[in-house]
């Protein structure tokens, strides 16, 4: 072989470890960002049956937090339709339901906003917080004050 083919292999080398190293950091960077957000996909837990019910997307818009159905482990609820709900989403399909609105985060909780129950169409105030290192979220719906709610804890879609 030349030299300067050598050297080139080498330099080409030396991008390509350099190359994939950065990606390394930047996914662990990325992940690291998620760990300390609500941003991504969340397995919602029935907190009856202690069985995964759906996928919920949370995504961020204007700074505050909002989630939406991606898709239901029975099959057949992604073709059910909020029927019982009693504003906009009334008749929706469940998959692509918008049940997490206008959460804002605060010190460590994301607050203010509010979460739609698609068995009774009702919709409570409800507050969020991280658990285990970003890997569980731990969801409390309530009326009037946090003490007469409910809650639940979904754990990040792998």
């Amino acid at each position: 072989m030349f030299p300067a083919a050598a050297e080139t292999m080498r330099a080409g080398r030396a991008w390509r470890t350099l190359l994939a190293a950065a990606i390394m950091l930047g996914s662990g960077a990325a992940f690291a960002a998620l760990a300390d957000s609500p941003l991504g996909l969340w397995r919602t837990i029935d907190d009856k049956t202690g069985k995964p019910r759906s996928v919920v997307r949370i995504y961020e818009e204007n700074g505050r937090f909002f989630g939406r159905i991606v898709r239901g482990f029975d099959p057949r609820e992604n073709e059910r339709r909020c029927t019982l709900c009693s504003d906009e989403r009334r008749d929706q399909l469940l998959r692509g339901l918008l049940i997490i609105r206008n959460f804002k985060s605060d010190n460590g909780e994301y607050v203010d906003g509010d979460i739609l129950d698609p068995d009774n169409g009702k919709t409570y105030s409800a507050k969020m917080r991280l658990e285990e290192g970003g890997r569980k979220l731990a969801v409390r719906g309530f009326v009037g004050i946090s003490l007469f709610g409910r809650s639940q804890v979904w754990e990040r879609e792998p």
